[in-house]
């Protein structure tokens, strides 16, 4: 088991491989990316029960993450390549013609690591029930983890899912929102209000907990106790409170750097904020 000092370097290196993949497509999304790096880290180094030397598409006695905010890839991608999923020099493809990291994550390309293609939001957590419940009929005991963002929420499709997995009792799933409170048209309050969010999944039948998402102890302490919350008959929510950005001052607070890639200069400026620890590809 890593201790925490090591998942936060690793968590260092991944947001030095964001902002370079980013910057060397010159398109990419660098804000969610890098607000989610701690949980990314904590996931695919620490928590989750999988097989990276074989990797099996159908995840058979394996955790698997469905991430449904698929514009982040590049968190996603960083992660598999540095946990040994495929080589770490391959991230210097990302977005470029016939690269096997495209944008948003697919399965044509046949990726190690990509289960579901991602990134037409509202249809990971959907996705992902029939994923646990299929678990469920082949007595799989391993948990089925799904990110979404926030903003995320405001489609329809989530709150029908939302509805069957507490109807359904669907409690071999971990939802987990990226709740930074902004999106790629400002923040959510103004573009469209979630309200309480911890009330609505309970009025659902989920169990919700929360954690701050850029404090490596809390994310991995949470994660491990929601774990111990499954075969309890409910659904779990994490609320993950996040700063879009984070590890890049300049980044942080606002939302304009949801889908906005870093120049030259200020991939500069980024990288001498971020220790490098494994090594850049």
């Amino acid at each position: 088991m890593p201790e925490i000092t090591e998942l936060k370097q690793i968590a260092s290196q991944i947001r030095r491989d964001i902002v370079r993949m980013i910057n060397g497509a010159q398109s990419g999304h660098p804000g969610g990316s890098l607000g989610c790096t701690d949980f990314f880290a904590a996931m695919y180094f620490d928590i989750l029960e999988h097989n990276v030397s074989s990797f099996d598409p159908d995840a058979k006695n394996e955790d698997l993450l469905i991430v449904s905010n698929g514009h982040i890839s590049p968190v996603l991608y960083s992660s598999l390549a540095r946990s040994g999923y495929f080589p770490v020099n391959e991230l210097g493809s990302f977005r470029k013609l016939n690269s096997r990291l495209q944008g948003h994550p697919a399965t044509l390309e046949k990726l190690p690591g990509i289960r579901v293609a991602t990134g037409s939001l509202g249809q990971g957590l959907s996705v992902s029930i029939g994923i646990a419940l299929a678990k469920k009929l082949n007595k799989d005991p391993k948990i089925v983890f799904c990110l979404m963002g926030d903003g995320e929420l405001e489609e329809g499709q989530v709150w029908e899912a939302v509805t069957y997995a507490g109807a359904k009792n669907t409690d071999n799933l971990i939802a987990v929102v990226d709740y930074n409170k902004k999106q790629i048209d400002g923040p959510t309050d103004v573009v469209m209000p979630l309200l309480d969010l911890r009330a609505k999944f309970e009025a659902f039948g989920w169990k919700v907990i929360e954690m701050n998402g850029n404090e490596m102890e809390d994310v991995v302490a949470t994660i491990n106790k929601a774990k111990t919350l499954t075969g309890n008959g409910q659904p779990i929510m994490i609320l993950m409170h996040t700063e879009m950005g984070a590890g890049v001052d300049f980044m942080m607070g606002t939302h304009k750097w949801h889908g906005n890639f870093p120049n030259d200069e200020q991939l500069e400026i980024a990288l001498s904020q971020l220790e490098e620890t494994l090594g850049d590809y």
